[in-house]
């Protein structure tokens, strides 16, 4: 969603990195750059010029004056006024301290996600906070929403209402406290109706449905690719509503990012989730650290161990630690680790989370480094038999011609992933040896329990934010290069290995 923001203001830091020292002109220019960045991301005018007016003035005080290296203070400036913009340092929390079954109605214009989010919402409750949750659809006019809600919480195992047709939303609402209390549920998720527009029947109808089941929580589901109206939209809810907070769905959309750069300042409520897929599961807490952190390059160090954390299967991760230990990796390895960077992402979502891999973008696309990349490798593996897969020698060049076919590959697709196998092997070979303190290392940034990973280098992880800067030390780096090691072969600029072919040929 930020990339053409993040290489805006990536272009006007470069510019002023390495200077000895910056004068008002330079900071002027810088930040008039920056201005126009933060419009063409279609950010509201006044929120622009609260955050323009805001980082001039702390870039051109004595701080950054006396400061050892005054372009990074500008750029830790620029960063301590979009954490400030998004909401300030600590993701705000949903209010459940009531008495059960807390009450969160969902509100929204049709087609922003309402539904689905409800849904997530369900699943990360019930998943990470142990609650037992209800959901009901007070949906009575759009064709299948009642529905659409069953079948998702009967895909996440969590309760819905049973559906009684020819009720009204209220009627529905009070059937469903009664429910959700006698069957003692601690949450209960209302999905009221989506409205085409600011339709003022329904906003009465859901300012009722909000006056009798008394909800600790009101979220308002807008789609972040809607630029500008998502604002207009959220003021105009606030105004019927006692909104408590914004879900913003399709986060991972190619849109400029400007509706949630301006929906704190403008709303002033904080925003508390973000869809970031289409899977019941791409529920993310809004931090703003963390999402400041990606518009400005620096990555996502904590989002991407969360992810492999939540990915990784304990008992293959075990086994996977024993063959390891033994210096053992064959093909089957490989296409599991394939696997699992698909169900956390794919190549494209774990770039966007690695500090500065952004600005080699370009290289990548130039080297076809994507994720159908992957695709292929997976299709080559598939094809071969599994004697072929447990000893790659095997295949010798009648074996590598049948999986050609069978891959829809060439042989020289096939010669490369073997060479980057054999890589990966040795390497494998060599870190288990000397009492396997590399193969810690290498554990530790796959998760895998009793390796060296776990919940200790999670809190420490989540440590590097405090407020500042998210700055990975030299380990975690490591870690993270280690863990991309497992995905592939060959060497990425900065020392980052895991993807072939790269960087290209000149």
């Amino acid at each position: 969603m930020f990339e053409a923001l993040n290489e805006r203001l990536t272009g006007v830091f470069d510019r002023i990195t390495g200077r000895g020292a910056l004068s008002e002109k330079d900071v002027a220019e810088a930040m008039r750059e920056v201005r126009v960045a933060l419009l063409e991301a279609d950010v509201a005018l006044p929120v622009v010029k609260d955050f323009i007016a805001f980082a001039t003035e702390r870039a051109t005080g004595e701080e950054v004056i006396r400061s050892v290296k005054p372009a990074d203070q500008v750029v830790k400036i620029v960063y301590d006024g979009l954490v400030e913009m998004l909401g300030g340092e600590e993701p705000v929390p949903l209010n459940l301290n009531a008495a059960p079954p807390a009450v969160i109605l969902m509100s929204g214009l049709q087609g922003s996600g309402k539904t689905t989010t409800s849904a997530k919402l369900a699943l990360r409750l019930t998943k990470f906070d142990r609650k037992k949750v209800m959901m009901a659809s007070l949906d009575t006019r759009r064709p299948a929403a009642m529905e659409q809600l069953a079948t998702l919480g009967k895909q996440i195992e969590v309760a819905t209402l049973p559906i009684v047709t020819g009720e009204s939303p209220v009627q529905i609402t009070k059937r469903a406290l009664q429910s959700a209390k006698l069957q003692g549920f601690d949450v209960l998720i209302l999905d009221t109706a989506g409205r085409i527009t600011l339709d003022e029947a329904l906003m009465a109808e859901v300012a009722e449905v909000a006056a009798v089941s008394k909800p600790v929580e009101t979220l308002l589901v807008a789609d972040s690719l809607t630029g500008q109206d998502a604002v207009r939209t959220a003021k105009a809810f606030h105004e019927r509503l006692p909104l408590t907070g914004l879900v913003l769905t399709r986060a991972d959309g190619d849109g400029r990012g400007g509706a949630m750069l301006s929906m704190r300042a403008v709303t002033g409520l904080p925003i508390k989730y973000l869809g970031a897929g289409e899977k019941v599961d791409a529920l993310e807490v809004f931090d703003a650290r963390r999402v400041a952190g990606r518009i400005l390059g620096q990555g996502d160090i904590v989002a991407l161990v969360e992810k492999a954390s939540q990915e990784l299967d304990q008992s293959k991760a075990e086994a996977m630690a024993r063959k390891l230990a033994k210096g053992q990796f064959d093909l089957n390895d490989l296409a599991g680790q394939l696997q699992q960077m698909k169900r956390m992402g794919g190549l494209q979502g774990i770039m966007g989370l690695l500090p500065g891999v952004a600005k080699m973008k370009a290289q990548m696309a130039d080297a076809n480094i994507d994720d159908r990349m992957i695709a292929r490798q997976e299709a080559i593996i598939s094809s071969m038999t599994k004697a072929e897969r447990k000893k790659p020698d095997l295949l010798n060049a009648s074996r590598k011609k049948r999986v050609a076919r069978g891959a829809g590959v060439e042989v020289q697709d096939i010669n490369r992933l073997l060479k980057q196998h054999r890589q990966m092997a040795d390497m494998v070979k060599s870190m288990s040896k000397g009492g396997g303190k590399g193969l810690k290392q290498m554990a530790a940034a796959m998760g895998m329990p009793g390796m060296g990973g776990g919940a200790g280098d999670m809190a420490r992880l989540k440590a590097l934010g405090g407020g500042k800067m998210p700055e990975p030390t030299a380990e975690d780096m490591k870690a993270i290069q280690d863990r991309l090691a497992g995905l592939g072969g060959g060497q990425l600029p900065g020392g980052l290995p895991g993807l072939p072919g790269f960087p290209p040929k000149k």
